[in-house]
Parts: C-alpha cells; structure tokens; sequence
C-alpha cells in the first residue's frame, strides 16, 4: 500500500514521533495506522507524546562561532526540570544539535526534526526519559569581509548572544571584534529586546507610556507621603515619539523658563543644549531600558552602545555600525508551571 504524506501527518500527530519514523512505521506496518502506532510504541519512539502536557522551562543554551568569525549559531533546548539540563546526556544533546544547526543551517525545528537528525534527536530524548524541546534557533553570517561578527555565551550556559556588525573595511572588521565580544557580553546582562527604538511597535510604546507614567505617579505619591524627593513624570518614554514639533515645543519651554529666570539671552547657548539633552534623556527610558543601541554602554556608561561601536571604529581608522543581534535565555517568556503539593496531597486523599 502507498504511504501518503497526509497518512503520514496523521501518524504524527497521535504520537509526536518525527516525520521519518512515521513514514518508516506506516511503511513496516503497510499503511496500516494501528499497527505503525504499536511499532513505534514498541521501539521508544512515541512515548514522548505522553509528556506533551508537562512544562520545559529549564534547560541549555548552545553557541559555536566560526574559527574564522564567520558564521555563529546559538541553539535553545529546554527540560523539565535543571537536574536533568546537568545531565551528561542532555549537554551531548545540546552540543550535537548545535553542530548539526551550524554545519546545515535548516530552515526552522520542523526541517531539523524532518531530517535524520531528528531521528537522532527523538532517540536522544526517549534515553533521557524527560520531555525536552528544542524551542528555537539562528544563525548570523558575514556576507562579505566587511562584517563583522562575534558573541559570547555566559559560564551557566543559560545565556548566548551574537553580534553583528557593517563596517566599512576588512581591517576594521578584523578590529572591531574584540569590541563587538563585549557587547555581546553587555547584552547577556542589560536585555535589549530589540535592536533600536526604531523597531519598536507603535501601539506598543503608547500602551507603555500609558503604563509607566501612572507607575510612577503611584511611586511618587508614596515619596510624597514619605517626604522624599519625587520623581520626574515624563511625558514620554522613546525618541521614536519626539518628532520635530515635540523637540521644538520642548526647547521654547526650556528658553521661557530662563526668561522667567531672568537669564540673558546671551548665555542661552549655553544653557538650551543641555536642557534639551536632559528632556530627552527623561523622556527615553525604553529605549534606554529595550534597544540595545540605545543602551548605556556598562564599560562606559557616558557612550551608548551605538556611540561606543562608532568610537571603538573610529580608533582603527574606520566606521561601524550594529546591524543585527540575537540574544537567547533558557526559558525566556515560557510560563512555568507553579505546582500546589497540599492541593494534590489533599486531593489524592479525598
């Protein structure tokens, strides 16, 4: 009997096993959907469906950059429980999923586990006896010798960031990466989100602004009663928002009050840029907090990162700028399972 790609589709999806092992079971079994379930039950395959309920939130972060800083991949793969990402065999797991990612580049986790791999993978996870995921993956490349790329992955190997720099020369990409390997280091601790505030979603940051403005009006009416100084209420939280007009309006304010003040004009010049400098620095605290450019530099807090890249090329006779990261942390994002032990307890004795 032929195996069709839809026979196929609906083996899977009543047991998780991966797609090569369906294809093979229902091949074994001569299409016959009971007994390819039997055979993969038989050999291990299925019995990661059983733990399709349960939670991987712990687990391992894999990176590997080229010898010649060309290529980087960074891997996520999740467990259970951190007992079992500490077990020899899932850091295996890890390493070889991450060489298999690198030397290949598939598309997505569905073209990995389609391939042999993915076999590999199942049978991996089946000796291990835990529900494990592998949740995501990339790869940043140079596309010429003008690139530049460089990363690092933390000691607890939970966290691995790429960075990718455009330069304007294969000497200042040679240069640069020793830079861009702290920065790496700068994003593993800071957490940009993105890469510039330009990136941001505009209904997002409104909603944000929103958000923040009331949290800290809350926070102040606490200082308040406290008798503490108060903070600065923004009335904005990204340079995506202080468009022209807003700057404009922002500096005719700076220049009343020092009319009010009684401050000749003469010395204004002094003065305004500053001002201004403060308002926006008072009305970015996204940026500041979400996109990496937009960062406070930690090796020097006086430089954001972008300005901190431009000097670093500036010094090798070039220019640079960051085009592209990637920042991955075991279980970012994933809800964890909060277990009640008296509630099961009381429940198992009702």
């Amino acid at each position: 009997m032929e195996v069709t790609a839809a026979m196929v589709k609906e083996l899977r999806q009543a047991t998780d096993a991966p797609m090569m092992d369906c294809k093979k079971a229902l091949v074994e079994a001569n299409g016959d959907m009971e007994k390819a379930t039997v055979w993969l039950k038989e050999r291990g395959i299925a019995q990661s469906a059983k733990k399709a309920d349960r939670i991987a939130a712990e687990g391992l972060v894999g990176f590997k950059i080229a010898e010649d800083f060309s290529k980087a991949t960074v891997v996520e793969i999740n467990s259970e429980t951190d007992f079992v990402a500490q077990n020899e065999g899932f850091q295996n797991l890890v390493l070889k999923t991450t060489e298999e990612v690198f030397a290949t580049s598939p598309a997505d986790v569905p073209s990995l586990k389609a391939t042999s791999f993915g076999t590999y993978f199942s049978e991996a996870v089946i000796k291990i006896g835990e529900k494990i995921e592998l949740r995501r993956f990339k790869t940043l490349s140079a596309d010429d010798e003008t690139v530049a790329i460089n990363g690092y992955i933390h000691s607890n190997n939970r966290i691995a960031v790429i960075i990718k720099a455009k330069c304007d020369s294969a000497k200042t990409a040679g240069g640069l990466r020793a830079v861009l390997k702290q920065i790496a280091m700068h994003a593993s601790a800071m957490k940009p989100t993105t890469l510039s505030y330009k990136d941001f979603d505009a209904a997002y940051v409104q909603a944000e602004t929103v958000g923040r403005i009331e949290a800290i009006k809350k926070e102040n009416e606490e200082l308040s009663r406290l008798k503490k100084p108060l903070i600065n209420v923004p009335m904005y939280i990204s340079m995506c928002q202080l468009t022209e007009e807003v700057l404009a309006e922002a500096e005719a304010a700076i220049k009343a009050e020092l009319t009010a003040q009684g401050k000749p004009e003469k010395i204004w010049d002094k003065i305004v840029p500053g001002q201004l400098a403060r308002f926006i620095d008072d009305n970015t605290t996204l940026d500041k907090e979400q996109a990496l450019l937009d960062q406070s530099y930690v090796l020097n807090d006086k430089l954001t990162v972008a300005e901190a890249v431009t000097e670093a090329a500036k010094t090798l006779g070039g220019t640079a700028e960051i085009v592209d990261f990637i920042r991955l942390e075991v279980g970012e994002g994933i809800e964890k399972k909060v277990d009640d032990f008296a509630a099961e307890v009381a429940a198992q004795m009702s």
